[in-house]
């Protein structure tokens, strides 16, 4: 939809009340079931609460309860999905930072064992068994001195 008629849309839709706001989503649902030519959810991603949100709408409006009230309830519950996309938003940043700093102590870990294992200069033991020389000061493989 071309952004200069949304505007006009919004314009209009706010001189209604909220009764006649829901006569129109009702119809604007059904344009969309007959008429839309890619989904809802393609044109913008919605989020989980979002939809939750807007099912609680549906439910409270198909119960016949009271435009007014079903207003007054999106409008808390709103809220809370604001808070909870908040609280995910920082939990996601939270994680986002604790893997970041454990792929670099990872990392870190590594290259100092690497240098423990192999220490400069040196080629590294082969890994296919015990090497046959005695240890110093040891006796050899089968007890023989």
């Amino acid at each position: 939809m071309h952004p200069s008629l949304r505007d006009r849309i919004l314009r209009k839709l706010e001189t209604l009340s909220d009764e006649r706001g829901y006569q129109v989503l009702d119809y604007v649902d059904f344009l969309e079931s007959r008429y839309a030519e890619k989904s809802a959810t393609a044109n913008s991603p919605i989020s989980l609460l979002t939809r939750f949100a807007e099912g609680v709408e549906d439910r409270l409006r198909t119960g016949g309860v009271a435009a007014s009230t079903v207003a007054e309830s999106m409008g808390l519950l709103n809220k809370a999905v604001g808070v909870l996309g908040g609280v995910a938003a920082a939990g996601m940043s939270v994680a986002s930072d604790v893997a970041s700093v454990g792929m670099a102590v990872a990392g870190e870990v590594g290259a100092t064992a690497q240098r423990i294992v192999t220490p400069t200069g040196a080629t590294p033991a082969p890994a296919s068994g015990p090497s046959e020389a005695p240890p110093a000061g040891g006796t050899a493989p089968g007890g023989a001195a």
